[in-house]
């Protein structure tokens, strides 16, 4: 089967492989879709943290399922998405019910090699039902689950101002989540076009350009004073996260989804004056992935408003390296097989 590899940051190349085996707890799933996100861009280019090469890349996935390795209720030739971050089981974060942060996790695609090949074989534990979903839609569960925990972590309320700083794919699925989740969402970036897609495709309560002098003094005014309680770094920019909590109220939560490689730092007066809390958001578990999926089918997110550029496997080396250029327009590139 076709395999394509990064083979250092920069460089792409296919091989062939052999089809991978299925059994007992292995499930082999031929490639329908794959989408790509940040993870994936930033390993291309060098900057992504936990990350070694030669690597597959690729694990927002949907594919067709050839050999369900004995899973209970799963049938081949169904379409499935997968969690695509494979724990342990019995560390102290796993036995708490905290698999998304597992001490020895392999992220697919990151630590481990990933989907962008013809098939592939992951543990049963990690299979998804499709539910009716279409091999786009299922594609994108799992960015959208990334912001689903984010904004399961922050405990967002009904009513409450919530602003999501960077409009990239995260950003957008965190912002979706917390308007179901009854917020009123401000955005905050510093590329026009995004922001407009905040307002018109997504109805995102307010938007704000962080290049503006005035940026601090249009989010208070939009909260009527009081400023954010809930801000979320979804851009894994160094300078945004630090100057983040210039926007949190007093008494707010900080959640940090975005990753970045520096050491991050705060004026601990500003963080102490506000009592902030502090948290990261990693991954997604079970129940986000869930949650998407439910609002997906019950049409509080519509999908195909994320896909702007969609190619065919073969045409990934050439087309990948544009998708760094926000003046591509790329809101979410998404790849056929």
């Amino acid at each position: 089967m076709k395999t394509l590899v990064c083979t250092a940051p920069g460089h792409f190349e296919f091989r062939e492989d052999p089809i991978p085996e299925a059994g007992a707890g292995r499930a082999r799933i031929r490639l329908k879709r794959v989408g790509i996100c940040g993870t994936d861009l930033h390993a291309f280019e060098g900057t992504q943290p936990f990350f070694s090469y030669p690597r597959i890349l690729g694990h927002e996935l949907s594919g067709e399922l050839i050999d369900a390795g004995g899973a209970a209720g799963f049938e081949p030739g169904e379409l499935v998405t997968i969690i695509p971050y494979f724990s342990c089981g019995t560390c102290i974060a796993c036995r708490a019910g905290k698999p998304n942060c597992c001490v020895a996790i392999n992220v697919f695609g990151v630590h481990v090699d990933g989907g962008m090949r013809e098939e592939i074989v992951v543990p049963t534990s990690s299979l998804l039902h499709g539910q009716g979903l279409n091999a786009d839609e299922l594609a994108l569960v799992e960015p959208l689950a990334i912001g689903a925990h984010g904004v399961r972590r922050a405990g967002v309320q009904p009513g409450e101002y919530v602003l999501v700083i960077g409009a990239g794919p995260i950003g957008l699925g965190t912002m979706e989540l917390a308007r179901i989740a009854g917020a009123q969402v401000i955005a905050l970036d510093i590329n026009t076009d995004r922001l407009r897609f905040c307002r018109e495709k997504l109805g995102v309560h307010s938007v704000v350009n962080g290049a503006d002098s005035d940026a601090v003094e249009q989010v208070k005014a939009i909260t009527n004073g009081d400023f954010p309680t809930v801000v979320i770094d979804a851009t894994g920019n160094l300078r945004a996260i630090n100057n983040g909590i210039q926007y949190l109220a007093h008494g707010g939560r900080y959640v940090l989804i975005g990753l970045q490689k520096e050491a991050f730092s705060f004026s601990h007066p500003e963080f102490h004056k506000r009592e902030t809390t502090l948290m990261s958001s990693r991954n997604a578990v079970k129940e986000d992935f869930e949650h998407v999926i439910r609002s997906m089918k019950a049409g509080a997110i519509r999908p195909q408003t994320y896909i702007t550029h969609m190619v065919d496997f073969d045409e990934v080396p050439a087309q990948f390296a544009s998708w760094l250029n926000p003046a591509t327009g790329v809101i979410k590139a998404m790849v056929h097989f």
